[in-house]
């Protein structure tokens, strides 16, 4: 139910106790500032009614009335007339929600305690107010607002002004405090998918500071080790192809012998795979991103499924440019496309590229992998069938290579069945 993002719930984290405040606040005005002023004002326009009607009783007996009409709007500021003792009308619809018709009906109960009329309902700014007399009936205009504490809405209007005010102000704040935030975010992600972002600079609370510089200390100690890293693989494979071009060199000058086949044989093996030592230390170099004509590239697979014998068929939804690291990216999928080549007559390449998302659907009629093997084709060295010769299996390193670049470019590769009865590879990156 709470919003997953920092910056919505920060924002509930200043408006909600704003709006708890102001709620206890106009509460507690309606109730006892509002409802007390309207009861205060009604209990004095009653009061002057009650005064007319004794002065009716007292000063006029004989039935002339001027006077007091003439006290009650000059001195009580109100509009009184004498009706003949007709019925009163009938009651009307008393309204839902009105603080004035209750006080007034209450006042007049307790201070006149005679049969009356009251109309409040309307926009009029008049209320009228009829009594039964003992010969004839008393209306009073009055004013709405002698009975009622009608300049509420000032209060409420700069009570919510206030508060929309500060509430863009906590905006405008919240938002300059996310910018960092969503920077580092920016740079994380960046750097996730083998996009370095270079340019990032901690910034902002002294909290998202620490975070940027410790994120960036990370990615210095990340960067370093993979340096490392590839230069021993590239020393040991260098070393070691040195040393079996000697072996070359001695075979060579031996006298033919029957052994001698078979250690060019596993000299051949182990010139192999060295070479897939060096494959896999350049896989973990650090190549910069730029664009990748997928269009281009397919039509290029596809002379190569001439020269192979095989049967390609590839298809293209989307931009064919994809923003990937271009040697790294055409090395995953020559990797993958190459074992369907290996082991399958009839593959399909189909590329989609959506906003932000790219994926990639390789499909073959070859053996396919057991279920149970797929998490182990992609460790280093790993060979399904152990019988296999080099020429046809490889030295392992092709899966493993793959998926560290599609993991290099904050994506992955997975295996599953396909619909042609082999198997099917899929590879998903950020492009």
């Amino acid at each position: 139910m709470m919003p997953k993002r920092i910056y919505a719930r920060s924002l509930i984290i200043v408006i909600a106790p704003m709006i708890l405040l102001q709620s206890v606040v106009a509460f507690v005005f309606m109730e006892r500032h509002w409802q007390t002023v309207t009861v205060r004002l009604s209990e004095a326009v009653v009061r002057d009614i009650a005064a007319i009607i004794d002065m009716t009783d007292t000063l006029a007996p004989n039935g002339d009335y001027s006077q007091i009409v003439r006290i009650a709007q000059e001195r009580l500021g109100l509009r009184v007339d004498i009706l003949p003792p007709d019925p009163l009308p009938a009651p009307g619809p008393k309204p839902f929600f009105s603080i004035l018709d209750e006080a007034l009906s209450s006042e007049i109960t307790k201070q006149i305690n005679r049969p009356f009329w009251i109309d409040t309902v309307g926009n009029s700014n008049i209320v009228e107010i009829r009594v039964q007399l003992g010969d004839g009936v008393l209306r009073v205009f009055a004013r709405r607002n002698q009975a009622y504490a009608s300049n509420t809405h000032i209060f409420l209007l700069w009570m919510v002004g206030t508060s929309l005010v500060l509430i863009t102000i906590a905006v405008l704040f919240l938002r300059n405090q996310m910018r960092p935030i969503l920077a580092l975010a920016e740079a994380a992600e960046s750097f996730g998918k083998g996009r370095p972002n270079l340019e990032y600079r901690p910034r902002g609370a002294e909290e998202v500071r620490r975070a940027g510089m410790a994120f960036i200390q990370m990615r210095e100690r990340i960067e370093r080790q993979i340096e490392q890293r590839t230069m021993m693989l590239s020393g040991v494979s260098h070393d070691l192809r040195t040393i079996l071009t000697r072996f070359r060199l001695q075979l060579a000058l031996m006298p033919p012998v029957e052994e001698k086949e078979a250690m060019d044989e596993d000299i051949d093996d182990m010139q192999s795979m060295i070479e897939g030592y060096m494959a896999f230390a350049r896989g973990e170099g650090a190549e910069s991103s730029g664009v990748l004509d997928l269009q281009a590239y397919f039509d290029k697979l596809g002379e190569e499924a001439r020269l192979r014998e095989r049967a390609l068929n590839t298809k293209l939804s989307g931009s064919p440019l994809v923003k990937v690291r271009p040697n790294d990216f055409q090395r995953l999928l020559s990797n993958l496309i190459g074992n369907a080549f290996r082991y399958a007559n009839k593959v399909e390449v189909q590329a989609v590229h959506t906003k932000g998302t790219l994926i990639v659907t390789i499909d073959d009629d070859g053996p396919g992998v057991p279920e149970d093997r797929r998490v182990d084709v992609f460790k280093p060295f790993f060979r399904l069938d152990e019988a296999r010769n080099l020429d046809k299996s490889g030295t392992g390193l092709g899966l493993s290579i793959a998926r560290d670049i599609a993991r290099s470019h904050g994506g992955d590769v997975t295996l599953g069945d396909s619909p042609m009865g082999g198997l099917r590879a899929t590879i998903r990156v950020p492009a």
